[in-house]
């Protein structure tokens, strides 16, 4: 499965690596757990969910 983001402001979606991600949520959301919220970010998107974490959009390929 990709990971996919999106900031709210940007029209296109733009692969992500597992980094890139971490980056965005500790960016996003500094007082969480970049790891636990990753997992469950990647969970949610498994189910075919969008999820919006501050300005940034996550979602899975639609493959």
């Amino acid at each position: 499965m990709s990971l996919y983001t999106q900031y709210t402001h940007e029209k296109r979606w733009l692969k992500t690596s597992r980094e890139e991600a971490l980056r965005i949520i500790a960016e996003e959301m500094p007082e969480t757990d970049a790891e636990g919220t990753l997992a469950y970010i990647e969970s949610e998107i498994a189910k075919g969910k969008q999820i919006t974490l501050g300005s940034c959009r996550f979602r899975r390929d639609n493959a």
